[in-house]
């Protein structure tokens, strides 16, 4: 008599599947905590040396940008802290109808380096980097190079001034030349904010010791 395994072994064969079920949602769960990670700020984002070590995929991709736009890792670092926190799906807090009903949001800025819709659509166009993501760092780390080297081109500004660089990533390139900014004090006192980050940044991870393999892969 001909006999299948599960006809010889029904619960064998529940168990079986009952297991494979088990191992599929143990994967996902798995999947879900890792991507969940990755999102995550550091934990110790006043510090670029740590920033780094945490993650070294984010000091590829910051050596990348450096190396394409000439803007220092540790100014466009300083910049998206400023911007987000490190926190990859940010967005501008809602304003309120009456005081009291959450409404719009102020912008359309999103991701790590809050860039609105309008910047991006440039970027990408410019770029061609047309699979780019808002919420992921090395696109918007490369977008934040992109930009302030188009400050430094079409402004004058200096890539090495962190203050001038974030006034004109804030207010735009043209706010910045026609001077709007002068009579902000936030702004102003959020720019000398951004540039002190940068320096600090700077003295950090000139004295890192990094895993020489982070210099080479991708």
């Amino acid at each position: 008599m001909q006999s299948t395994v599960s006809e010889a072994h029904p619960d064998a064969h529940r168990n079986s599947t009952r297991l494979s079920g088990w191992r599929c949602l143990a994967l996902l769960a798995l999947a879900s905590l890792a991507a969940a990670c990755a999102g995550s700020p550091p934990s110790n984002p006043d510090n670029l040396c740590a920033i780094f070590k945490e993650n070294p995929k984010w000091y590829r991709a910051a050596k990348k940008a450096e190396r394409r736009w000439r803007i220092s890792a540790p100014v466009m670092m300083a910049v998206m802290h400023k911007e987000s926190s490190y926190q990859a799906k940010a967005k501008p807090p809602r304003t309120k109808l009456l005081k009291v009903i959450p409404w719009k949001r102020e912008s359309s800025a999103y991701g790590f380096a809050q860039a609105t819709k309008a910047a991006w659509k440039d970027y990408v166009g410019d770029t061609r980097n047309s699979f780019a993501d808002r919420d992921d760092f090395a696109d918007a780390v490369d977008f934040v190079g992109w930009y302030l080297d188009s400050a430094h081109r079409r402004a004058g500004i200096s890539r090495s001034d962190a203050r001038s660089l974030y006034i004109s990533y804030y207010a735009g390139i043209g706010g910045y030349q026609r001077g709007t900014w002068r009579n902000n004090a936030w702004l102003k006192n959020a720019a000398g904010r951004v540039s002190a980050r940068s320096s600090r940044y700077a003295g950090q991870l000139a004295n890192c010791k990094l895993k020489r393999r982070w210099y080479w892969f991708g």
